[in-house]
């Protein structure tokens, strides 16, 4: 009866472990949050905040170089999200052969990832210079012209975009790595006896079998490229006007305005974006994958 009782009494453990990661939770993600949610609300200078409704989300939608921002996020983020899975697929699947210096060239992909984002921007701001820059240089010892990378408009954006593939290929890689480990070489040997040729594998075995990780890759790619800034703000700030301008740089140059009401409804913006574009991707991978 007394272990009956003893049983059926709940263990205190679970709630206090459970009571530091969420105090964390909600001082650093739930209060800021929640706090970003009313300042956008207001016109706010620091020290007095005055209610104004929906009036900086109005404004945000109203002004050209805010929705060109908007734009050019999306952009940026289907772009970098795009190449570097594809990349990162073909890089995986070349450097998971067996191949002269395999482990020398992974290291070589997958070290632009440890490299800070801001000079990784420096550094390649004076290699893209449109006269003594080293690539136009090495272009015009073919007779090519080399554009100007950073400062026609038309190509800054995608320019920006390349420069993030570089960077952040190996991380792609080295997942689709790990994710290509986890398929049985019987599978490759059954389609060998079959006939089947190397196209025909990669179609029916390591794609559908690679797809966990793909899923990771495209979620995490679009996480980073939607809330890139660093790279693109050392590259170009923006310019040339705003041809290259994301949300993120757009709030920084209204925080350095004075205008912090407005920079925080694009923060919520920016927080709501990045929402209703990964939640309704991840249930539709999660679903699709539960089907296969």
């Amino acid at each position: 009866m007394i272990q009956s009782h003893v049983h059926s009494r709940k263990s205190p453990y679970p709630f206090w472990f459970f009571l530091p990661a969420a105090i964390i939770y909600g001082v650093f993600f739930l209060v800021p949050t929640v706090s970003s949610l009313w300042y956008s609300l207001t016109r706010w200078d620091l020290v007095t905040a005055q209610f104004i409704g929906l009036e900086n989300f109005r404004q945000f939608f109203s002004e050209p170089f805010l929705v060109r921002g908007l734009i050019n996020t999306l952009i940026y983020a289907v772009v970098t999200s795009g190449l570097k899975t594809v990349f990162g697929l073909l890089l995986a699947v070349l450097l998971s052969a067996q191949i002269f210096a395999r482990g020398f060239l992974r290291t070589v992909v997958f070290f632009p990832v440890l490299v800070s984002a801001i000079g990784i921007g420096i550094t390649f701001t004076v290699m893209m210079h449109p006269t003594r820059g080293i690539i136009n240089e090495a272009l015009g010892l073919i007779g090519i012209p080399g554009p100007g990378w950073l400062t026609n408009p038309s190509l800054a954006l995608l320019s920006v975009a390349l420069v993030d593939l570089w960077k952040g290929v190996g991380l792609a890689t080295l997942i689709f790595i790990a994710g290509l480990a986890t398929i049985s070489p019987d599978y490759y040997e059954a389609s060998r006896i079959d006939g089947a040729t190397r196209w025909q594998q990669f179609w029916r075995i390591t794609l559908p079998l690679v797809r966990p990780a793909t899923v990771t890759v495209i979620t995490l790619s679009l996480i980073g490229g939607l809330r890139s800034f660093d790279l693109i703000w050392s590259m170009t700030q923006g310019g040339p006007g705003f041809s290259s301008d994301v949300v993120a740089s757009v709030i920084y140059k209204q925080y350095q305005a004075g205008f912090y009401g407005l920079s925080t409804a694009g923060n919520v913006i920016l927080f709501i974006l990045v929402g209703i574009i990964i939640l309704p991707l991840t249930f539709w991978f999660n679903r699709r994958e539960v089907e296969q």
